[in-house]
This record gives structure tokens, sequence and C-alpha cells, in this order.
């Protein structure tokens, strides 16, 4: 047998086992039909999603954690009225918890502690307003610096005052 005539024999032979194949295939779709297991999957894949899902979120941020600590006061409020009693303060205590408390806990880029007396000693003396315009408007000093409103740039003005007079009040 020469190469050609056994080339030609090997391609016919690979050209029946590849048709053969191929009505096999057919064959078999026609009598399988469809799978109902897909569909049962999917359908189950749904099921286990839900059962599975988080009970709550997570939100990470000072804007998203301002709307968390208001949504949830409101509730307190509204479960225990006494709650509102503390006035400002309590607003001033918490924008620090959702914004300040960040670098004031920690003294991050040279924020001054939180019940550090000495260290706001310096700044009480300042007066009010200074320490009001520093927070909302940002300020670089040789200590280190504050950025405008903490970074909470959704903030209110008189939120920021309402914090930083929470902190004065715990640093004298």
């Amino acid at each position: 047998m020469t190469d050609r005539s056994f080339l030609k024999s090997f391609a016919g032979l690979i050209a029946a086992l590849v048709a053969l194949t191929v009505i096999l295939f057919i064959v078999a779709q026609t009598v399988g039909g469809k799978s109902t297991k897909a569909v049962e999957a999917t359908v189950d894949a749904k099921a286990v999603a839900e059962r599975i899902k988080p009970v709550g979120e997570l939100t990470v941020g000072a804007v998203e954690a301002v709307k968390a600590t208001t949504a949830a006061a409101s509730v307190m409020d509204a479960i225990i009225p006494s709650a509102n009693a503390a006035g400002a303060d309590d607003k001033g205590k918490k924008i620090y918890d959702a914004t300040c408390v960040a670098c004031h806990a920690a003294g991050v880029a040279g924020a001054p502690k939180l019940g550090d007396k000495a260290n706001w000693a310096a700044r009480i003396a300042q007066g009010a307003d200074k320490l009001h315009t520093h927070a909302i408007k940002g300020f670089q000093g040789k200590a280190g610096m504050m950025p405008p409103k903490g970074g909470n740039m959704s903030a209110k003005d008189e939120d920021i005052k309402a914090a930083v007079d929470y902190m004065v009040s715990q640093s004298k």
C-alpha cells in the first residue's frame, strides 16, 4: 500500500466516524428530549440564594454612617422618648461617632484626642468661633491638619459645630 492510498483510506475512516458521531448526537437529542434538571437547577439556585441572603447590610463611609446613625436614632427616639433630653450634645456625639472618631480617637494626622485636656487647652483658648471655622473650612497647622468638615462634605455646618462643641465639652 502506498502512502497516498493509505491517506485516502484514513481520511475516509475519519470522515465516517465524524458522520456517525453527528448522527448519534442527533438521535440522542431527539430521544432524550430537554433535560428538566437544568430548569430545576435554576429554580433551586434562586431558592438557595433567597435562603442565604444577608439579614442586614454593612455601610462603609462617612455619608452612609451618618444616614444609618440618623435612621437608627429616629427609631430609638420613637421607642425611648427620653433619649432626646441630651439635645445638642447628643447630636454632637452622633456626628463625632460617625465622622470625627476616625481621627480624634487615635490622634491621626495630629488630631487632638477626645478628652486630652493638654492638647485641647490651646485650641479652646482660641475660641469657639475659630474652632468652628477650622472644623468647617479645614486647617493646616504645624502639628497636623484638619480636612474640611472632617472629610464628610455632606454634613451640615451646624452638625460640625455640634460635634466640635461635644469634643470641647469632653476635653475641658
